[in-house]
């Protein structure tokens, strides 16, 4: 069976120049998950749900070079890559060790970032056998082989400069399947990458901060996924 699992959990220990700029009243929502400085799970962001700047999250992720890569960097040194608009990208990890980053982001940008997650995309080679079964539509299976991965989190922690967030669990969003470009050098991560336009589905976990006050602030992630998921991992950041 063909797993084509880019897990990214987040742990932040970032020194971050923000801005306050949330509005207090939507901080105070019900909606928010008992979380004031979260934006709300089911709400609209610059008129995007959570699942689609989850998938704009991994556009952005695969459009980057293996070498400069942020899900790879261990610094926060290439952070910066790729960003623009109202949104700033913090990248999760692919598994390893211990990932400690220090990021600089603008003034009175919100931030999101993965808590877990996984995109599941097509085609590939053809030895992998990954393919719908008869009457199955592609974004289906896409869709279901992603669940298989995290229907089933075990630890789903974060901590905004020491405050745990409530209700982790419900910040789940998965993607319709939407289309993106890879760079060809993340075939060696993912070797089902094509350099060219192709479908996918992204499922997980995801955080989108209100723009933090200027100054010094420390996000910390501890996930996981148990079995029965199709691939069972546990990771832990700071930026």
């Amino acid at each position: 069976m063909k797993r084509l699992m880019r897990p990214c959990a987040v742990l932040l220990v970032a020194a971050a120049m923000l801005t306050l700029g949330a509005d207090l009243a939507a901080q105070c929502n019900p909606g928010n998950q008992g979380n004031p400085g979260v934006i709300p799970p089911h709400a609209k962001v610059h008129g995007k749900s959570y699942a689609q700047w989850g998938f704009k999250w991994w556009q952005w992720a695969f459009s980057i070079p293996l070498a400069t890569n942020p899900i790879f960097d261990t610094t926060g040194a290439n952070a910066a890559i790729g960003q623009h608009g109202p949104v700033w990208f913090l990248a999760g990890t692919s598994g390893g060790p211990h990932v400690v980053r220090t990021v600089t982001i603008p003034h009175g940008k919100k931030i999101f970032f993965p808590i877990i997650n996984t995109i599941v995309d097509y085609p590939c080679p053809s030895g992998f056998g990954f393919e719908p079964p008869p009457g199955m539509s592609l974004e289906a299976f896409l869709t279901g082989f992603a669940a298989q991965i995290m229907d089933y989190p075990g630890l789903l922690q974060v901590e905004v400069d020491g405050v745990p967030l409530q209700n982790t669990a419900n910040y789940r969003a998965t993607s319709r399947m939407r289309n993106f470009v890879g760079h060809p050098s993340l075939q060696a991560w993912d070797p089902c990458i094509t350099g060219t336009l192709q479908p996918g589905v992204s499922d997980g976990y995801w955080i989108m901060l209100h723009p933090l006050s200027t100054g010094q602030h420390t996000i910390h992630v501890h996930a996981s996924t148990v079995p029965p998921s199709l691939f069972v991992f546990e990771l832990e950041f700071t930026f």
